[in-house]
């Protein structure tokens, strides 16, 4: 009997999905904890002992007064909130229980500028209702497959919010909570990054960005999802030698099914074409090789290139309801320093975090032999990550500025910044402070095919 090779390897393959063991899905009991002594994300509702971190409670959910809607660049609901004390080089191993090891490198690098100011601890962070449900059902009936490569049963909602099975499965629970975390449904923005100069000199990249996170699609359901997390598109404005050009992701959930999708359109050539590229390690170069494919969005992607460790939880300074970094009107000149961002304008607070670390599998390649990621609570965003080289030195400190984004309701960056302590320079991603509008957000749902190669295309040649 003849076989059709095709139809052969296929059911291999199918065979193989299926057999991958699932992990991660919890009882109804331990989900029945969702919204009582745990928040509806499946963080402790209770703050801890010595009172520095206090209790959930509710989150912030209503805008502050003068705040007219979504575009409008946001105003601060804490202005009473004073600095209570500051960290700097001098006096960082009184509190070095509470640092990263990044954070403090960073003190090490940069001892006479480089500053954490330390406020009052606010647990923002809240999700809509619609949202708390689908957690809550996600609790007991999402799991892994593929060794961390994907996940199923899961929709609209944080996958596993309550963590179970080995310090390896908690670690891709982790990650993959990060990866799916709440950030609305259909986004939109126009934003600079900046690779800042050893002398602070800048020229930003400006770019205008959609995304539509297709895992939150309201009129969907997982049935629906076609395996794609969300669709990004993002098209140069300037400068003019990198004005026109565009790129286009479909992201994808079961990686093991099929990889992340990406084209990129050359406006010298005016042809759209694959990017097999756009992912791990591959440099950016609006970045000047700052930041990695992978960096982006704090990390993204496939954690198929390294062995995954949970290290539990730590209480860790993280930056915070950073409001005053994002102000309408506020100069780049100001938010970037010569050598790292403006520490006077941002906010740190003390936090409960998962600490993940990521070690490179023996024979991947990757530029980070080691990551180790301090993922918030409550949100789930990777709010610090410390990242080595080959020889194991630490080499970059990547940082997440959070802030609620109290129009959704939901936690976020308003800043992404990838410090190189080696070549003491830094990038800066997000800025829109000098723009008419910060990020937009919309629960219309657009036409998938808005987000396909071809109307890349014919958007990019307008």
């Amino acid at each position: 009997m003849r076989y059709n090779k095709t139809l052969l390897l296929g059911s291999l393959l199918a065979l193989t999905v299926a057999a991958a063991p699932g992990y991660a899905s919890v009882s109804q009991s331990q989900a029945d904890r969702l919204g009582k002594d745990l928040t509806p994300f499946g963080s402790p509702k209770a703050g801890n002992d010595a009172g520095t971190i206090p209790a959930w409670d509710g989150g912030l959910t209503e805008p502050p007064p003068g705040y007219k809607g979504t575009g409008q660049h946001h105003i601060d609901p804490y202005p009473e909130d004073e600095v209570l004390f500051t960290i700097t080089a001098s006096n960082m191993d009184q509190y070095a229980d509470h640092l990263s090891e990044g954070v403090k490198a960073m003190f090490e690098t940069y001892p006479t500028t480089f500053k954490l100011p330390i406020y009052k601890t606010r647990r923002s962070h809240a999700v809509p209702e619609w949202i708390e449900k689908n957690i809550k059902d996600n609790a007991t009936s999402a799991k892994m497959i593929g060794e961390g490569a994907g996940i199923e049963g899961a929709y609209g909602g944080y996958p596993f919010p309550i963590l179970s099975g080995n310090d390896e499965e908690k670690a891709w629970q982790v990650m993959w909570n990060h990866l799916t975390r709440w950030r609305g449904v259909y986004v939109t923005r126009r934003s600079s990054e900046v690779a800042v100069q050893q002398n602070g000199d800048f020229s930003p990249v400006t770019s205008q960005q959609e995304v539509f996170f297709n895992f939150y699609n309201p009129e969907g359901d997982e049935s629906t999802l076609d395996n794609i997390i969300f669709y990004y598109l993002s098209f140069t404005i300037s400068p003019p030698r990198l004005a026109g050009g565009a790129i286009l992701v479909q992201e994808t959930l079961n990686q093991i099914k099929e990889p992340r999708n990406g084209w990129g359109y050359n406006a010298g050539q005016r042809r759209v074409r694959r990017a097999p590229n756009l992912n791990y390690d591959s440099p950016i170069a609006a970045a000047d090789n700052l930041r990695t494919a992978d960096d982006t969005d704090i990390f993204n992607g496939a954690l198929d290139k390294y062995n995954w460790k949970y290290l539990g939880k730590r209480e860790v300074y993280i930056p915070y309801n950073n409001y005053r970094i994002g102000e309408k009107g506020l100069p780049y000149s100001k938010i970037l320093g010569q050598s790292h961002v403006n520490p006077d304008l941002t906010r740190w607070e003390l936090h409960r975090v998962h600490v993940v670390e990521a070690t490179l599998k023996k024979g991947e390649r990757h530029i980070y032999s080691k990551r180790r990621f301090y993922v918030d609570e409550d949100s789930w965003n990777v709010a610090l990550v410390d990242q080595y080289d080959s020889r194991g030195n630490l080499w970059r400190v990547t940082m997440a500025l959070l802030k609620n984004y109290y129009e959704l309701p939901g936690v976020w960056s308003v800043l992404d910044v990838y410090n190189d302590l080696q070549a003491r320079r830094y990038h800066v991603l997000g800025l829109d402070t000098e723009e008419p509008k910060t990020r937009e957000f919309s629960n219309e749902v657009p036409n998938k095919r808005y987000f396909s190669p071809a109307s890349l295309r014919r958007r990019s040649v307008r």
